[in-house]
């Protein structure tokens, strides 16, 4: 896992609320095992028809916004099924953070374990930010986990909160298997004394 510090990045206003982990990462598409190849698929029935053309009005079909890596979207964002496919879609398509009033527990957990920062900020502050992401073109956000603070470049400055171990897990780039190798050596020594 790539350790998350500071990310800049265009950030793409998704303005719907309760969006769940099937329109994220469609059902169809869970047949594979790798974390790998499902950004192809994300918001797959928002982004194309039927016949496989895109829908050039979704938000990530836009030039200005097709390869952002900052997602703000409104409140419960990942609501629904327990699938981890949906923060592989999510970080496989290019996004580090997704910034929500509110999400889903299991789809936030999920996120930490799999790079991508969750950040829960106020709904006045998504809606400012919502603002500004549609009022300017490529407009990038600064994600500083180290500091906890989401800023831009036109002195908007919000903190924000992250449970300590999270925050450790991220800023090191560990997954739940990258813990368990941290005690390697420890494992090893035990199981030669087996």
């Amino acid at each position: 896992m790539n350790p998350f510090v500071i990310h800049t990045g265009v950030a793409a206003p998704l303005d719907r609320v309760n969006v769940d982990t099937d329109a994220i990462i469609p059902k169809q598409f869970l047949k594979r095992i790798e974390r790998s190849g499902f950004g192809q698929f994300l918001f797959y029935e928002w982004r194309f028809e039927v016949d496989g053309s895109t829908i050039d009005s979704f938000i990530l079909n836009t030039p200005a916004y097709k390869d952002s890596t900052v997602l703000l979207a409104r409140n419960n964002f990942g609501c629904g099924s327990s699938r981890e496919h949906a923060p592989w879609a999510l970080l496989d398509y290019g996004f580090r953070a997704v910034i929500a009033p509110s999400f889903a527990d299991i789809f936030y957990n999920n996120c930490f374990k799999n790079g991508i920062l969750p950040i829960k900020l106020s709904e006045e502050q998504v809606d400012e930010l919502f603002k500004r992401a549609e009022g300017k073109e490529n407009y990038q956000l600064t994600i500083d986990l180290q500091e906890q603070v989401v800023k831009d470049n036109e002195g908007l400055s919000y903190p924000f909160e992250v449970d300590a171990y999270r925050r450790y897990c991220l800023l090191n780039g560990l997954d739940d298997i990258g813990i368990t190798l941290q005690y390697e050596d420890k494992i090893a020594a035990y199981e030669a004394r087996r």
